[in-house]
C-alpha cells in the first residue's frame, strides 16, 4: 500500500496551504521596490488624503519639514531654542577654530561653516535635537587624503580641493537620500563606528601634542608609532605652558577668552606664543568659482569626498536618533542625508567645508531644552553677529589652547563602556570595534575603517551562507513547538523529526543546508519515517534552493522517509509553483501548521505501513 498523508488541502476551511495563483513579475517588483526604498510607506498617509489641496501641502511639509513645525511654533518654544541656540554657539566658535587646525585650513573657515549649513539644516532637517557643525573626525580624514605636504606648500590648491571634496559629498549624501539608499550607511556599524571614533580620538590626541608642547618639527603621518616616535625626537623643541592647559577644565569658550586676552596682555607673540593669527571681518565669501575638477586630484577629491560623507552621515543620523529616542520622537534617515547634502552643496559654495551633527554639540542642545531645529537658526545668527563684528577678537587665541579644547572633547569619544558593553555580550562585535579601533591608531583612518567593514561584511557573509537551523519538540501539554535545546523539556516524536530553517535558501547556502538536514537525520538514534521542514522562517528561496530540497526528497526517499513542508511563505510558495516544485513534492506534503503536519504523520503511522 502507497504511503500518503492527507493533503493539506483537506484539512478544516481557512487551515490549508493557499495554492493561489502566483502573483505576475510587475505586482512583485513594485512590492520588492516598496519595501526596499520605502519600508516606512511614508506616502501612503498623503495618498488617504481626499483633499489635493492638503494633499498638496502634506506633500511639501513631507520634503521640507520646516513647513510642518514652523506653522505651530509658539514663544514658549522660542525661548527655549533661544537659550539653546546661544549655548551651542559658545561651543561652535573655539571647535569651529580647532577642527578647521585640524583639517590645516584657515580658522575663519571654522566659524563659516557654523554660519550658512545651520540656516540649511533648519530647513530641511528632520531631528529637533541636532546641532550642526564641523567634526573632528572628519577634519582630520580630509587633512589625511590630501597630506599635509600640499596643506604647506600649495595652501591655495589645497583649499580650493576640500571645497570641491565638500561638493562630492553634498551630491553623495543629497543622492543617497533622494534615491533612498540609507541602507549603504548600515554597512557601518554601531561596534564600527565605535572602534572608529575611539581610534580617532587617539591619534587626535597625540596630534595635539606638537601644539601643547610648542613643537615646530612634527610628522605628517597619523599612526600612534610615528607620532610618538615624532615627539622623542624633537624633545628639545619642548615648551611649558603651565598654566593655560588645566583652564580647558572651565569649559571650551573660557580657554579661548581667557587665552585671547592673555595672549594679548603680555604680547604673547613677541614672546614666541603661537596664536591663530589674523581672522578678518565678513560674512562668508562665494567660493563656487574656486572649486578644482583638475583630472590631476580627482581621485583624492572623490575619496575624500566620498569617505568623509559616509562617516558624516552614519555618525550624524545615529546621533540624531540616539537623541530621538529620548524624547520618544522620531527622526527620517533619508531626509537627513537630504538635509546634510544640501548644507554641504551649499556649504561648498560659501566657503563652508564639511559638516553634519557632532556628537558635543548636539549632546550641548539637548541639555540646554532645544525644542526645534530653530535653535539652529539662532546659532546661525550669533555666528553672523560674531563673523560681522567680533571675529578678530578670535585671533589672538594660543593654539596651545585650542589643542587642549580638542583634546577635552576627544576624551569623551573613547567609550570604553560601550567597548566593555560589547565584550560581555557579542565578542565578533568586540573584534569589529578594536579592528577599527587599533586599525586607525596604529595604520591610518580609512585602512582601519576598511578593515572594520570588511570585518562585518564577513559576518553578514557568515549568517548568509551558514543560516540557522534547529531541532523543534512539543512544549508539553500545548500544541507550541520550540527548538529543543532552548527548551530541553520539549518533548521529541518518535518516527519523525521537526526541523526549521531559519533564513533564505539559496546558492550561497544550499550545500550546507543540505549537508546539516542529513546529518539531523543520520544523528537520530530512533527510526525515522517523516522529516516535518518549517519554512515559516526562509523569507526567500532560489532555484538552487528547491533542487537542493528535491535531492534531500529524494535521498530520503531511498531510506523510505517522507518529507513534508510547512507553512511556506509567500514569496516561496509562488516560487514553489512556478518551478513546479509543488507538484514534485505533492500538494499532499505541504501543511499550514506543524500540529497540522503532526497529526497527519500520526494519523499516517498508525493506518498505513510504510513502502518497502
Amino acid at each position: 500500500m502507497e504511503n500518503t498523508i492527507t493533503s493539506s488541502t483537506s484539512s478544516p476551511k481557512g487551515r490549508g496551504v493557499n495554492f493561489a495563483t502566483p502573483r505576475g513579475f510587475g505586482s512583485k517588483f513594485k512590492t520588492k521596490c516598496k519595501e526596499t526604498f520605502f519600508p516606512d510607506d511614508p506616502f501612503k498617509p498623503i495618498s488617504q488624503e481626499p483633499n489635493r489641496l492638503l494633499k498638496t501641502k502634506k506633500l511639501l511639509e513631507y520634503f521640507v519639514p520646516i513647513f510642518e513645525w514652523l506653522p505651530k511654533y509658539d514663544m514658549q518654544k522660542l525661548k527655549y531654542d533661544v537659550l539653546a541656540g546661544i549655548t551651542i554657539t559658545s561651543l561652535a566658535v573655539p571647535q569651529g577654530i580647532s577642527y578647521a587646525k585640524l583639517a590645516s585650513i584657515p580658522p575663519i573657515i571654522g566659524l563659516y561653516s557654523s554660519f550658512v549649513p545651520p540656516f540649511v539644516y533648519a530647513v530641511f532637517g528632520s531631528s529637533n535635537n541636532l546641532a550642526v557643525g564641523t567634526v573632528a573626525a572628519c577634519s582630520l580624514l580630509i587633512a589625511e587624503t590630501f597630506g599635509e605636504e600640499m596643506s604647506k606648500n600649495e595652501p591655495e590648491l589645497y583649499l580650493h580641493l576640500i571645497f570641491t571634496a565638500t561638493l562630492i559629498t553634498g551630491l553623495f549624501q543629497f543622492a543617497m537620500g533622494f534615491l533612498r539608499l540609507g541602507i549603504l550607511v548600515d554597512f557601518l556599524s554601531h561596534s564600527t563606528i565605535t572602534g572608529f571614533m575611539g581610534g580617532t580620538a587617539i591619534i587626535i590626541l597625540l596630534q595635539q601634542l606638537k601644539g601643547i608642547f610648542g613643537l615646530v618639527h612634527f610628522t605628517h603621518k597619523t599612526d600612534v608609532v610615528s607620532v610618538l616616535h615624532s615627539i622623542l625626537d624633537n624633545r628639545a623643541e619642548k615648551q611649558k605652558y603651565p598654566k593655560l592647559f588645566w583652564v580647558s577644565a572651565m569649559g571650551p569658550m573660557v580657554v579661548v577668552v581667557v587665552g585671547c586676552v592673555v595672549a594679548y596682555l603680555v604680547k604673547g607673540t613677541a614672546h614666541g606664543i603661537a596664536t591663530v593669527g589674523p581672522l578678518k571681518k565678513g560674512l562668508n565669501p562665494p567660493s563656487i568659482q574656486l572649486l578644482n575638477f583638475d583630472s590631476k586630484y580627482l581621485g583624492m577629491v572623490f575619496k575624500a569626498g566620498i569617505v568623509t560623507g559616509l562617516i558624516a552621515l552614519a555618525e550624524g543620523i545615529a546621533i540624531g536618533r540616539s537623541f530621538a529616542v529620548m524624547k520618544n520622537e522620531q527622526t527620517d534617515g533619508n531626509k537627513e542625508m537630504i538635509a546634510f547634502g544640501l548644507m554641504n552643496v551649499i556649504g561648498s559654495f560659501t566657503s563652508c567645508y564639511l559638516t553634519t551633527g557632532p556628537f558635543s554639540k548636539t549632546a550641548v542642545n539637548y541639555n540646554a531644552g532645544t525644542k526645534t531645529p530653530m535653535s539652529n537658526v539662532v546659532m546661525g545668527v550669533c555666528m553672523m553677529l560674531i563673523l560681522l563684528f567680533l571675529a578678530p577678537l578670535f585671533s589672538y587665541t594660543p593654539l596651545v589652547g585650542l589643542s587642549a579644547i580638542i583634546m577635552s572633547a576627544m576624551l569623551g569619544l573613547i567609550n570604553y563602556e560601550e567597548m566593555y558593553h560589547l565584550f560581555k555580550v557579542d565578542k565578533f562585535d568586540f573584534l569589529v570595534c578594536m579592528s577599527a579601533f587599533f586599525g586607525v591608531s596604529f595604520l591610518s583612518m580609512d585602512y582601519g575603517l576598511i578593515i572594520s567593514v570588511g570585518f562585518s561584511i564577513v559576518r553578514a557573509l557568515l549568517y548568509v551562507a551558514r543560516p540557522s537551523t534547529c531541532k523543534l519538540g512539543r512544549i508539553p501539554n500545548s500544541v507550541m513547538f520550540r527548538d529543543i535545546e532552548q527548551y530541553p523539556a520539549s518533548e521529541e516524536m518518535l518516527g519523525y523529526i521537526i526541523l526549521q530553517l531559519g533564513s533564505p535558501v539559496f546558492f550561497a547556502n544550499s550545500t550546507y543546508v543540505r549537508e546539516r538536514i542529513l546529518r539531523w537525520i543520520r544523528d537520530e538514534p530512533e527510526a525515522i519515517e517523516f522529516l516535518l521542514l518549517d519554512l515559516s522562517g526562509v523569507s526567500t528561496i532560489d532555484m538552487t534552493g528547491m533542487e537542493t530540497l528535491l535531492e534531500v526528497q529524494r535521498i530520503l526517499g531511498s531510506k523510505s522517509i517522507k518529507m513534508v513542508i510547512i507553512n511556506p511563505r509567500f514569496e516561496v510558495l509562488e516560487k514553489m509553483m512556478l518551478a513546479h516544485f509543488v507538484d514534485k513534492i505533492g500538494k499532499e506534503y505541504m501543511f499550514l501548521s506543524i500540529d497540522d503536519a503532526v497529526q497527519a504523520c500520526r494519523f499516517n503511522l498508525t493506518t498505513t505501513k510504510p513502502e518497502p
